[in-house]
């Protein structure tokens, strides 16, 4: 039986391999990268005024600078909005 982090880190898994799946090199996000922050971060994103919002996340997520996300430039998008999402932080 998988424990509730167990659960979670296999949805994160699964959430990035479905959207990367869908153009490209199915390792990495690029248009699918503002697919999946509108369909999985519509909370997060409802609360922004910022039009450019995705477009200057993705220029941060991509350290590599080769305009793709993949899953450890995604997985820190992830964990940094948890922690901006914790309110004991």
């Amino acid at each position: 039986m998988s424990t509730p982090l167990e659960e979670a880190m296999d949805t994160l898994i699964r959430i990035f391999h479905h959207y990367s799946g869908k153009e490209g090199d199915r390792y990495k996000l690029n248009k699918e990268l503002k697919e999946l922050l509108t369909g999985e971060l519509t909370d997060f994103l409802s609360g922004q005024k910022d039009p450019l919002l995705v477009d200057n996340i993705m220029k941060d997520l991509d350290s590599n600078k080769d305009n793709e996300v993949d899953f450890n430039e995604f997985v820190i998008l992830v964990a940094a909005l948890t922690v901006a999402c914790n309110d004991f932080f």
